[in-house]
């Protein structure tokens, strides 16, 4: 069982900065993904930005040059830095650990680009 706890989501201007964090708990085992997805309101869920347990990155085509996803396996967590952000990126992002067959998610944080 894994547990996922995101935080600093919060309200930035556009062209400002914001950075996410996951942190991660329970029978964590072998190797495994994890990512960041977002909901803007009225949207599905889509992928922003995965990592692998070695440092693979793979970024959604809207935020390459701005978001930066890393992990710290020693302490398992995970962050989101989010740069230049934009009204678009408005969303609930949800931390994501895919293992074998099994998904997990956290509860999710909000984070709202508006003047």
């Amino acid at each position: 069982q894994v547990q996922l706890v995101e935080s600093g989501g919060g309200l930035v201007q556009p062209g400002g900065s914001l950075r996410l964090s996951c942190a991660a708990s329970g029978s964590i085992f072998g190797i495994y993904i994890m990512g960041w997805y977002r909901q803007a309101p009225g949207k599905q869920r889509d992928l922003v930005a995965t990592i692998t347990a070695i440092g693979n990155t793979n970024y959604a085509d809207s935020v390459k040059g701005r978001f930066t996803i890393s992990r710290d396996n020693a302490k398992n967590t995970m962050s989101l830095e989010m740069n230049s952000l934009k009204p678009e990126d408005t969303g609930v992002y949800y931390c994501n650990v895919r293992k074998g067959s099994y998904t997990y998610w956290g509860q999710g944080t909000q984070v709202t680009v508006s003047s």
